[in-house]
């Protein structure tokens, strides 16, 4: 909140007292963070939803948040990730609010983290360019996830429809083979839903197996996209770290 005093003063920050709940692994039970969720998405005075970390258990949430949500939640923007991708794709697939893949208050604790938490406030407050990916094409829809949240998703309810899109994934704390897993996974089940391609973020801090396991994250991706049929695109700006950039949901002309 000093920081945002200082770089954005036209912003009011407000952390709803559910984010200093503990519940076990949660942030409170479940039923506190969904009420805080739909409480504060239907406020009418609030103009952004910005998740204050990664947001664990968001898909134990999110199919009962989306019905309960009203019109005033509809003209506010939504950003975060890692876990909160279950919430950012239910709000996309329901066509609710400007959803997008982004940094979090949290973030002021990494190193350079004060210039994550600026980024985001630029998108939030003045929709800089500067602040998005920068190898996003104007135009073209976009959708970012962590992998691990966006594997699990598929095939549920919470699923967004990605067809077109250019697809980005990220990364952090799991083992290649697990990686491997995640992608056969993904690429199996949207061989057939008309993506525009994938890119590849960063995948950080991957533990060390008893063996190396053989290939990359990015020769893996590779793999899975061209068995698939799935054009790999690259490599993006994107992941659990400082220099996270934001991807906006959909296509953008700024």
């Amino acid at each position: 909140m000093a920081l945002a005093a200082i770089s954005h003063p036209e912003a009011e920050l407000i952390f709803d007292e559910q984010c200093f709940f503990e519940n076990g692994h949660f942030a409170g039970s479940d039923e506190q963070r969904l009420d805080s969720f739909v409480a504060l998405a239907n406020e009418p005075a609030i103009d952004t939803i910005w998740f204050a970390r990664g947001g664990y258990g968001a898909a134990r949430i999110a199919e009962a948040a989306i019905a309960r949500l009203d019109g005033n939640a509809s003209r506010k923007t939504y950003l975060g990730y890692s876990d909160a991708g279950n919430m950012l794709a239910a709000l996309y697939r329901a066509g609710i609010g400007e959803v997008a893949h982004g940094p979090m208050p949290s973030d002021i604790n990494r190193t350079g983290g004060e210039g994550a938490v600026r980024r985001a406030l630029d998108w939030i407050v003045h929709k800089k360019q500067n602040a998005l990916e920068p190898d996003l094409v104007r135009g073209q829809k976009h959708a970012a996830f962590n992998l691990m949240t966006l594997a699990m998703m598929t095939g549920t309810k919470l699923m967004p429809d990605l067809r077109d899109h250019i697809l980005i994934i990220e990364e952090i704390s799991e083992y290649l083979y697990a990686f491997d897993r995640a992608m056969f996974h993904l690429g199996s089940n949207l061989a057939y839903h008309g993506l525009t391609g994938i890119k590849l973020g960063r995948v950080s801090e991957i533990p060390e197996n008893d063996r190396p396991f053989g290939e990359d994250a990015e020769a893996i991706t590779i793999k899975w996209c061209r068995q698939n049929g799935i054009a790999f695109l690259g490599r993006s700006d994107i992941g659990h770290d400082a220099q996270n950039h934001v991807v906006p949901f959909g296509s953008f002309d700024i």
